[in-house]
């Protein structure tokens, strides 16, 4: 009878600790999640966000789970994709987790089957165009920018608009050719993915130019979550976020549908989007939060007060995929390097 009373004394010393770990606002079968996601011990991340910069993420998740041990895999977007596929196609399992830049990538992957369908807790504190089937979300909010080098880079040349970049370096050739960097569109995906959104609200891109190698001076489409924190402690560093749109891009997570831990994912996608999670995305990890309730450094927010209108965020959907047929691919690109050669002359 003493060992009854004190098992049912234990129990119910337990259900405290467990409701504690259930956020605000979620359901109460949340537990029986939690309770599996310790069972399964781990959870296995693919991601494009270096290693350093996700360490903060990870240390915070282990504190809330410290039961379940993050496998945290960093690699470029092209890598990871190519090495989830053919692991799925093997059978022999791949990531819980994938969470990448290269949006396009991500719901090329979510339209042929390969992620698991789970409407998270956070559902409704996203924008609607983060939310893609209830399979794929958005979590962050990362601006296109133009950067330059502020000691050679005169203050009535920085360009403050796309049309005002084209001119620029359609009319100060001599300063400007082969001093111009951006994204190599037949290499980064991203890149590639910048340019066919650019063209949707810009159609004078015949001035723009890719560069190798070099000193640059001015940059188009880098994505301002890196460029803003470096530019704070470059002084010769300045930023622009164009005034007449400005694109934002949004890393993309999913649960892979074969995962062999998927509370562990859920629990790991459910805290990237919590007010928890974004709070540190929007400092600790120097990114932009997604959400508009977060109070951080770097929020949606803050950027949508600034410019407001002017943003355009690249939705995640089925539309951005469109582009990675082979024939459209092949077709843009090389109407992409005639108009570049055509604006060079």
């Amino acid at each position: 009878m003493l060992i009854r009373i004190a098992v049912a004394a234990l129990a119910v010393a337990c259900i405290p600790a467990i409701a504690q770990t259930i956020p605000a606002g979620y359901p109460a079968d949340y537990a029986q999640t939690i309770a599996a996601a310790n069972k399964e011990g781990k959870v296995v991340i693919y991601s494009a966000l270096d290693t350093k910069a996700a360490q903060p993420l990870v240390k915070d998740f282990n504190a809330l789970y410290p039961n379940i041990k993050v496998e945290y895999n960093d690699m470029n977007s092209t890598e990871m994709y190519n090495r989830f596929i053919a692991e799925v196609a093997s059978g022999q399992g791949s990531a819980d987790i994938m969470w990448s830049s290269a949006m396009d990538l991500q719901v090329k992957l979510v339209g042929e089957g390969q992620a698991m369908t789970y409407a998270s807790p956070e559902v409704s504190k996203l924008p609607t165009w983060a939310v893609y089937k209830n399979q794929a979300y958005g979590t962050t909010y990362e601006p296109a920018v133009f950067i330059y080098n502020k000691r050679l880079v005169t203050p009535d040349e920085v360009p403050q608009d796309h049309a005002g970049f084209a001119k620029l370096i359609n009319t100060k050739v001599d300063k400007f050719k082969n001093k111009v960097t951006t994204y190599d569109i037949e290499k980064s995906g991203v890149g590639f993915m910048f340019v066919v959104q650019d063209a949707k609200y810009f159609s004078g891109m015949a001035e723009l130019e890719k560069v190798s190698s070099g000193e640059h001076l001015l940059g188009y489409n880098v994505l301002g979550s890196y460029a803003l924190v470096r530019a704070k402690k470059d002084a010769s560093l300045g930023v622009v976020l164009p005034k007449d749109f400005t694109l934002v891009l949004s890393r993309v997570i999913f649960i892979g549908k074969t995962a062999k831990n998927p509370n562990a994912a859920k629990l790991w996608l459910d805290y990237i989007l919590s007010t928890r999670g974004q709070k540190l995305i929007g400092s600790d990890v120097e990114l932009f939060s997604i959400r508009n309730d977060v109070d951080a450094e770097y929020t949606a927010a803050s950027l949508n007060k600034q410019l407001g209108g002017n943003v355009k965020p690249i939705p995640v959907s089925a539309e951005i995929v469109e582009y990675l047929d082979k024939n459209k691919r092949l077709e843009f690109l090389n109407n992409w390097k005639a108009t570049l050669t055509s604006g060079s002359k």
